[in-house]
């Protein structure tokens, strides 16, 4: 195989600090300009500023004058890393990118120069940035995204659930007797399943929900009946909704994945169910990122912090509010949910605020996790503490960061990575139940 040289932009840096480790024995560029981008990165609390901080220090284990001069190895079965100084505008450039002072024309330029000298090699400039790879292309220069982390095919994502139709009437009925419970005896038939997928058993007219549950004492799998259960007042509505509140509800499951889209109860039910197990945690937190939809960052906002901060939390507020409304305000469960709100035993915050806690006994939900990378999710779930149940909601078809895509973003990888794992349990919530319009809208729209 002929070896290719990578030149990498600083979003793939941002997104991953060990990226230069994923390329294999081809050789590796990072341009000065990026070098000078990551210094506006290192300061900070943000997954991208510990990205910049990491690489960087990475790079200088590595650093001496050779990395200026052809390079020096990363090690074994591994190519050259090197870094290139700034080069006058090549002359095939200038009226295309008559901006030189523009950070990407400098990558651009210094990549197309490395092509140049390279003719034997496929030069290959790599971001995260879509329009900088078209603009890649544009000159002839061959461009792709950073792929190490993606997921094959979003497409085929985990369901959670699977419907099973004509299976034994008999053992339908069985599951609503006793103790609701099928041994793997009882049933033959279904191909292999995950421990904590979800069933809908059909035979005519007669139904039943079930989930797969390690059995400690058979050493094996049981099938066991999901029933339809309210969660501090909040009744799931389709048989979607009843398997989410069971994965919610049981404390063996440390960590769950909502997926669907906007109005299908994921944040409401996964904030009703906290409060239904608040004796069983010592804190519930609601967090999301705060991923601003136009080019002005939360610094532009006016007003305090807080004031910066409400917008991008509002909807947890709401979520929190339609739950409060349903009750009315000398009833137990609204003072209860108040004193909770009152002695911070319920919070909501951004989750740059959430970082660096000791996450201990929480029950902790993390919205539009679509919007997170896959080492910030990853992050997150290591920093969980004994006790600890983390659930992540969002959807993987609705995404605000720049430069995550349906196959790349945090959400997306940590279902298809996950699947499997008796600590874990998805559900993939397909029907809106917000109102009759918003199914419209979210459907045709």
């Amino acid at each position: 195989m002929k070896k290719k040289v990578f030149i990498l932009d600083t979003n793939v840096i941002l997104h991953d600090s060990s990226c230069i480790y994923n390329f294999n024995e081809h050789d590796i560029i990072i341009p000065i300009t990026v070098l000078e981008e990551l210094d506006h990165f290192k300061k900070g609390s943000q997954v991208i500023n510990f990205h910049a901080r990491e690489f960087v220090r990475e790079l200088d284990k590595l650093s001496h004058e050779k990395l200026f001069n052809g390079g020096v190895p990363l090690g074994p079965d591994k190519g050259r890393i090197g870094v290139r100084l700034e080069r006058d505008m090549h002359k095939d450039l200038g009226s295309t990118f008559p901006n030189v002072e523009k950070e990407d024309h400098r990558i651009l330029n210094i990549a197309y120069h490395v092509k140049e000298e390279k003719k034997g090699h496929a030069v290959i400039l790599v971001s995260k940035d879509v329009n900088l790879r078209m603009k890649a292309r544009s000159i002839g220069l061959m461009a792709e995204d950073y792929t190490t982390d993606h997921v094959k095919n979003p497409s085929e994502l985990y369901s959670g659930y699977r419907y099973v139709e004509n299976f034994s009437s008999e053992l339908i009925e069985k599951l609503y007797v006793t103790d609701g419970e099928l041994k793997a005896d009882d049933y033959t038939g279904i191909a292999e399943l995950n421990p904590n997928e979800f069933l809908v058993l059909k035979n005519g007219n007669k139904s039943a929900l079930a989930t797969c549950v390690c059995d400690s004492l058979d050493n094996g799998r049981v099938i066991r009946r999901v029933k339809k259960e309210a969660v501090y007042g909040i009744v799931p509505r389709n048989a979607e909704q009843s398997f989410a509140v069971e994965a919610l509800i049981n404390n063996d499951i440390k960590l769950v994945t909502i997926s669907g889209k906007a109005g299908t109860g994921k944040t409401l039910l996964a904030l009703a169910a906290a409060l239904e197990k608040r004796k069983d945690y010592r804190q519930i937190v609601l967090t999301r990122p705060v991923v601003p939809l136009s080019n002005k960052d939360i610094g532009f906002l006016p007003g305090d912090i807080q004031s910066k901060i409400k917008p991008y939390m509002q909807p947890l507020y709401d979520n929190l509010g339609v739950i409060r409304n349903q009750f009315s305000e000398k009833s137990e469960m609204y003072r209860a949910l108040q004193r909770m709100v009152e002695d911070e035993k319920l919070i909501i915050e951004p989750l740059a605020y959430i970082r660096g806690r000791s996450l201990v006994k929480m029950y902790m939900i993390v919205d539009e996790a679509q919007n997170l990378t896959p080492h910030e999710v990853k992050t997150i779930i290591t920093r969980a503490g004994e006790g600890t149940k983390i659930i992540f909601t969002g959807d993987v078809n609705q995404i605000d960061h720049p430069y995550l895509g349906l196959n790349s973003n945090g959400l997306s990888t940590l279902i298809d990575k996950m699947q499997g794992q008796e600590l874990y349990a998805h559900i993939d919530l397909k029907k809106g139940e917000r109102s009759e319009l918003a199914e419209l809208a979210s459907n045709i729209l």
